[in-house]
């Protein structure tokens, strides 16, 4: 499993509770293009449609060498998940407040794969507290780092 690009920015801003592993559909150009790392997913986000589940606003670039019938960039992309997986999304999603947040996008077996969390926004206040919690930790472990050396 080698993860092509990390979603840092939807854990900072949701609290992350189910997880799901979808498959893509893609075109050729734009795994040619996962392949030399030209993707973000930072404001990407998926949406239950017809019994089918979407990711958009997921930026994959163009692909130099694809010929008149490369790819759009931001197109909506279908992502591929069982029938009860959808329906457990579904109803995740239809709660106030959660949203389906791509985490990351990864190789498995040779085939292109997103981790989806279902995700709960945090509050400013909410940010601040896990700042916090992270800068007392790392003076923690600096602490124990130096006291180890004595």
């Amino acid at each position: 499993m080698a993860e092509i690009l990390n979603n840092s920015k939807a854990r900072r801003d949701y609290f992350i509770g189910d997880t799901f592993e979808a498959g893509i559909v893609l075109k050729g150009s734009e795994v040619k293009s996962l392949r030399a790392g030209k993707a973000q997913i930072t404001d990407a986000f998926a949406r239950v449609e017809k019994d089918e589940v979407w990711l958009y606003n997921a930026h994959i670039g163009e692909y130099a060498q694809a010929n008149i019938f490369g790819h759009v960039p931001k197109a909506p992309r279908k992502l591929l998940l069982h029938k009860s997986e959808i329906r457990k999304l579904f109803g995740l999603a239809s709660v106030k407040g959660n949203a389906l947040v791509p985490l990351s996008m990864y190789w498995k077996n040779g085939r292109v794969k997103i981790l989806l969390g279902v995700g709960k926004g945090k509050l400013q206040h909410d940010k601040r507290d896990d700042i916090k919690k992270r800068e007392s930790d790392r003076e923690l472990k600096r602490a124990t780092m130096h006291r180890s050396k004595e």
